[in-house]
């Protein structure tokens, strides 16, 4: 047997020519995981393994995704060229003829209609460099008002929320680290198992240790059953069940009176609201009984130590904001915060959803968390740039406000990167119909998504194995992504796109970079002394201590792992409670006699965002090959709906057809279905366009629908 073994890996050494090793990081999830693909050329063809490697964050694990990454990096659809849109096809130009097209189509179009006629959206999947210095490219280029992000759609309500609560907003005000070492955590609205599978084993620890672990979904998920108990709430009602919870942990006697006296405003107005309140009323707009709520308070309340993460599900609703607040009411009552394994965490969603809300794609930010409003803000950074400061525009618009503003005939022309709006907006009829309005359109991506078959020019972008740049995961941890893969063909890297676009435009002095650590330097002296000061972190920092927590505002610093241990980031230095009514919110659905049940959506483990990357992936399309409605049998009965047949979902926006999947992990008034997925089976063409007040993120996460089968027949 050693001998015929023996034999075998000769054979196959002999087979195996070459081997190169690739560092880099996962392109999907905030955990950032870093990566390095092993490239085997045996024979006439190339073999791939992707292995975790070592790292603060995911400690050197990985997930499916990141295992299978690499195929969409090399799928035969990839981009390769500039693709121009003519008589309908796409066409093979060469870069020199795609830049003219958009140096006179930009010219032309502000030329016609005005300056902020053109409007740039961005991504929160790109590096820091590059959503840096699209936010610039959009200022100091093009000189419009309207740039935003897809981001909007994922972290605004919880970055709105802990910036009125503490005064800013960082991801985790923590590490991963001290997960395993708090005693009570909330996981409000996130099933990690499966979107952030790796960040798992720090609640497994956490679990070994004794934590007391509450789940609030209206789903039994993977992370579910890993909780000591599971608050199944009716859809959109977090805010209404975090009154309860605060309404017991104060009437227990459970508030850190020391740490509300020196540290905290807005406690009493928020006392005297819940405590007029009755659980028997929380009980009834929630459906989780009044018993589990006391249980749930009473034991986040005793412990000296616990931590609340929220993500999708209580954020992407239309009282997002003053929901998560109201979980924060939680934490600052309680005193936790500040302290050694205490604090909040916002689940980033996106790879880089925590740097790319940071340094000035977000309509009304600059570099650095500053205010585009702020005029010492825009002195400082117009200072960095070398203009005037009344050169920079002021405050746009959302990013689906945007498409509001290119039906009415305000926005003209549109420069997309990396994002696919008519899959992932709400209201997805009205998006497309925006699109098509728009006299000239064009992408940058890998391929041609559903967003990009509507562009006339399509450029090619490069991908995680071949881009470099710095990325800022869900910790606030700033992460460099190594990428030494060569691009293919013409592909050329986001930021190189904008600089040469830039360049045709006459901006050429203000975009004169030639790597992305020249870019990343002038995003330090941008970011110096704002809210999110990356001053002090350099390459070679990143290098040799694998990831530093901003703030970091000298390069002797070593980075911020705990927040607000002293005070707050408010002027007075004290955090902001706030009363959050139980009143009805306006614009939130509400199911009635005509749309009886709940929709709401999420991810699978196996598909990141509108899937355009993870649908390319062999190994991930085919665990998940289309998009699926879960229901509970009782309710699929009651609709005459049999187990995996096809069935039609509809809401006042319009209808889609998927394939039902029983389920008695769900409530009976509820229906799932995941986001992933285009054109017919596309659920977000079934929400609506109202937004929040406060940070306009749409409520994805609340729609009234009515279902019906396809085919029907008696379900037994």
């Amino acid at each position: 047997m050693t001998e015929l073994l023996l034999k075998y890996f000769r054979t196959k050494q002999q087979k195996v020519q070459s081997e190169k090793l690739f560092e880099s990081q996962c392109p999907y999830c905030s955990m950032q995981c870093k990566m390095t693909l092993v490239e085997q050329s045996i024979v006439s063809r190339k073999k791939y393994l992707t292995l975790g490697k070592e790292n603060p964050t995911s400690e050197g694990r990985l997930c499916i995704k990141g295992m299978n990454a690499h195929q969409h990096a090399f799928s035969r659809e990839r981009l390769k060229h500039p693709m121009l849109k003519v008589n309908g096809e796409f066409v093979r130009v060469s870069w020199e003829e795609a830049l003219n097209h958009i140096k006179e189509n930009f010219t032309r179009i502000q030329r016609e209609d005005g300056r902020n006629a053109l409007a740039v959206y961005g991504s929160a999947s790109i590096t820091n460099e590059e959503a840096y210095l699209l936010g610039k490219f959009a200022r100091v280029a093009v000189k419009t008002k309207y740039v935003d992000y897809n981001g909007r759609l994922c972290m605004s309500a919880a970055a709105s929320a802990a910036t009125q609560t503490f005064g800013m907003d960082r991801g985790f005000t923590n590490r991963l680290s001290e997960i395993p070492f708090t005693r009570c955590i909330i996981l409000a609205g996130t099933n990690i198992a499966e979107c952030q599978p790796t960040i798992i084993p720090y609640f497994e620890k956490a679990k070994v240790n004794g934590v007391y672990l509450i789940a609030i979904d209206p789903r039994e998920t993977a992370t579910t059953k890993m909780a000591d108990l599971h608050l199944k709430l009716k859809p959109g009602t977090d805010a209404a069940l975090a009154n309860g919870l605060l309404k017991v942990i104060i009437e227990e006697n459970y508030v850190d009176k020391t740490f509300i006296k020196e540290r905290v405003n807005g406690f009493e107005k928020v006392k005297s609201y819940v405590l007029s309140l009755s659980l028997e009323e929380i009980e009834e707009i929630t459906g989780v009984p009044r018993e589990k709520i006391r249980k749930a308070a009473i034991m986040f309340g005793k412990e000296a130590s616990g931590m609340i993460f929220t993500a999708r599900g209580v954020e992407q609703q239309t009282d997002g904001v003053m929901a998560v607040r109201n979980f924060l009411n939680i934490l600052v009552s309680t005193g936790k915060i500040g302290k050694p394994n205490s604090g909040y965490a916002a689940i980033t969603g996106q790879g880089n959803g925590q740097g790319a809300r940071e340094h000035g794609q977000k309509a009304d930010q600059l570099p650095g968390y500053r205010s585009i409003e702020n005029e010492e803000h825009r002195a400082y950074i117009a200072s960095v740039w070398g203009i005037n400061k009344d050169e920079l525009p002021r405050k746009g618009v959302s990013a689906y406000e945007m498409m509001g503003k290119i039906h009415e005939g305000e926005i003209t022309g549109l420069f997309l990167m990396c994002s696919n709006p008519i899959v992932s907006n709400p209201n997805a009829h009205f998006v497309k119909e925006a699109l098509k309005k728009l006299k000239f359109f064009v992408v940058v991506d890998l391929f041609i998504s559903e967003t990009a078959r509507l562009a006339d020019l399509i450029l090619p972008s490069s991908s995680y194995l071949e881009d470099e740049g710095t990325m800022t995961n869900l910790e606030g941890r700033v992460t460099l992504r190594e990428a030494s893969y060569p691009c293919p063909d013409e592909v050329k890297h986001d930021w190189q796109i904008i600089c040469e676009i830039a360049r045709v435009l006459g901006k050429r002095d203000h975009f004169s970079f030639s790597s992305a650590e020249d870019i990343f330097n002038e995003l330090r002296m941008a970011s110096r002394g704002g809210i999110a000061d990356y001053y002090g972190i350099t390459y070679e920092r990143i290098r040799n201590e694998g990831g530093i927590l901003w703030p970091c505002p000298d390069t002797n610093h070593k980075g911020t792992d705990v927040l607000f241990e002293n005070s707050f980031a408010h002027e007075n230095g004290k955090a902001a409670m706030v009363v959050v009514p139980n009143l009805p919110v306006i614009h939130k659905e509400m199911v009635n006699d005509e749309f009886p049940l709940y929709l709401t959506t999420g991810r699978v483990m196996s598909h990141y965002l509108t899937g355009v990357q993870t649908r390319k992936s062999a190994a991930l399309a085919a665990r998940n090959v289309e998009a699926f409605m879960e229901i509970h049998p009782v309710t699929a009965k009651k609709y005459r709906i049999s187990d995996q047949s096809l069935v039609k979902i509809e809401s006042r926006r319009g209808s889609i057809i998927v394939r039902s999947k029983w389920s008695e992990t769900i409530r009976n008034d509820t229906v799932f279905v995941p986001f992933h997925w285009a054109d017919s089976q596309n659920v977000n063409l079934l929400v609506s366009d109202k937004l929040d007040p406060d940070c306009k993120m749409p409520g994805f996460k609340v729609s009234a629908v009515r279902i019906s089968p396809i085919v029907d027949f008696p379900v037994n």
